[in-house]
């Protein structure tokens, strides 16, 4: 029984600057074979019947009219991170493609970063960080001093 082909997804690259983060590459191995966009084109003739799909990782990619026209077997669209606004998507549709994103991802860890910034803002945690902890410190450029004191009674720590 020969194994099913997987389908050819086309990334940036793996790694480096702007490409799939390693893991995020081992995950889509699982269900696709890759196709960096260096062997694209490099191969634009063969490649270009094969993919069907793209993965947009932090807007790379640049998904425009030149490389929707040269994959005739587009059919998806995949991007990561909540937003859509670096794609047109009127554009994306009129060449029969779909999108695909994921826009609830990272809800809770930017309600959780959003709390702590509130709550950092309203205990003054950096101003006070910068007061009771001995040493010279810098709080955007401007010198602070900090309690000379061994009775931390008059400090808070925490919460």
């Amino acid at each position: 029984m020969a194994e099913e082909e997987l389908p050819d997804v086309l990334i940036l690259d793996v790694g480096g600057t702007h490409g799939v983060l390693e893991n995020l590459a081992a995950l889509l191995k699982k269900c696709f074979s890759l196709i960096t966009m260096k062997e694209f084109l490099g191969n634009k003739e063969e490649m270009r019947k094969k993919i069907q799909s793209v993965f947009v990782f932090e807007c790379r990619p640049n998904i425009g009219r030149e490389l929707l026209g040269s994959l005739p077997n587009l059919k998806v669209i995949g991007t990561s991170g909540v937003g859509v606004d670096h794609l047109d998507l009127k554009m994306i549709s009129s060449f029969g493609v779909k999108m695909i994103n994921t826009p609830h991802t990272v809800a809770d860890p930017t309600a959780d970063i959003g709390m702590a910034l509130m709550l950092a803002s309203a205990r003054r945690l950096v101003e006070d960080s910068v007061l009771n902890f001995p040493g010279p410190s810098y709080f955007f450029d401007i010198p602070h001093f900090y309690y000379d004191t061994d009775d931390l009674s008059k400090s808070i720590f925490g919460m």
